[in-house]
């Protein structure tokens, strides 16, 4: 992931609205020297980096994870919990995220303490993802970055959906109907994403029916049997590790006959990609798109 500057150099301080539980507060940042980011699908620490500003996060979430993040501390445990104390020993002088891990109530512990916390809107689209790098580049003293970094996410994107749907999307009557599916086998948790997930955005972009729209779900749907079979998908688009927590294919198949009973089971039509990946809304959000394209339209051909 290239940052849009080599080392940013920030204009502090700003004041900046955090969307906190007890509405809009105002916050100041006078030092972004010691960053922590954390949000449920890893886009902020992803977004500070492509600003320029890697070398000063110091505490990510589980869902981070790209070349370079390494040696940055996890402060998130089971991907959706954070630690107050864990941050804290960290000295942050700055704490950004979205509201999608808490509990909210423990992630205001840190405001509490002093530490300037930033509660910016979630980015589960890639419209914002660009509004997302505006969002985060106006908190850290970058509002000029922040918008080059948006320009720059829009035109990748722009250009990766041009190319798909100039040469891979089927005639409007052949478009494939997918559905994205959560699982976690070992739990016993599998969940239908519907509008406001962010796959649904994912799957028009691809040239794809989103089944879970199509079938008015809600953002997050208990799956059943009935409403898997009734929305029968063409294609499943599913997380890496959730797949092998189910067994791969042929253990979700037969985990779940209502799936294999649909077109996408029937043709073991499934394509996962790494759960650090698909739903990662930022700088990378084409390189997403690109390699989703390619495994659903061209698997086998390679990148």
């Amino acid at each position: 992931m290239e940052p849009i500057v080599g080392r940013a150099e920030p204009e502090l301080p700003v004041t900046v609205a955090s969307a906190l539980t007890t509405g809009d507060t105002e916050v100041t940042v006078d030092d972004t020297s010691r960053i922590v980011a954390f949000d449920i699908s890893g886009s902020l620490s992803s977004t500070i980096w492509g600003l320029g500003m890697g070398d000063r996060l110091v505490g990510r979430d589980q869902a981070a994870s790209f070349p370079g993040i390494d040696d940055v501390e996890v402060v998130t445990s089971g991907g959706h919990a954070i630690n107050v104390e864990s941050v804290l020993a960290l000295r942050p002088t700055v704490v950004l995220t979205d509201g999608s891990i808490g509990p909210r109530d423990v992630v205001e512990q840190i405001a509490d303490a002093g530490v300037p916390l930033v509660v910016i809107p979630r980015a589960a689209s890639f419209e914002g993802a660009a509004q997302q790098a505006r969002d985060v580049g106006a908190a850290l003293g970058l509002a000029d970055e922040g918008e080059r970094l948006a320009d720059r996410i829009l035109a990748e994107i722009e250009e990766v959906s041009t190319t798909i749907d100039d040469h891979l999307v089927p005639a409007e009557g052949e478009r494939l109907r997918m559905a994205f599916l959560y699982l976690r086998g070992d739990s016993g948790v599998y969940y239908l994403f519907g509008p406001g997930s962010g796959a649904d955005d994912l799957v028009q972009r691809l040239g794809g029916i989103d089944v879970g729209t199509d079938q008015g779900w809600r953002e997050y749907t208990p799956l059943t049997d009935e409403a898997i079979v009734a929305a029968d998908p063409d294609l499943l688009l599913v997380m890496t590790k959730g797949l092998e927590s189910a067994g791969g294919v042929d253990g979700l198949l037969a985990s779940k006959p209502a799936l294999a009973l649909t077109t996408a089971g029937q043709k073991r039509r499934i394509v996962d990609m790494a759960d650090t990946d698909v739903l990662s809304f930022g700088p990378r959000s084409a390189g997403v798109l690109d390699a989703l394209a390619r495994a659903v339209y061209a698997p086998g051909e390679g990148s």
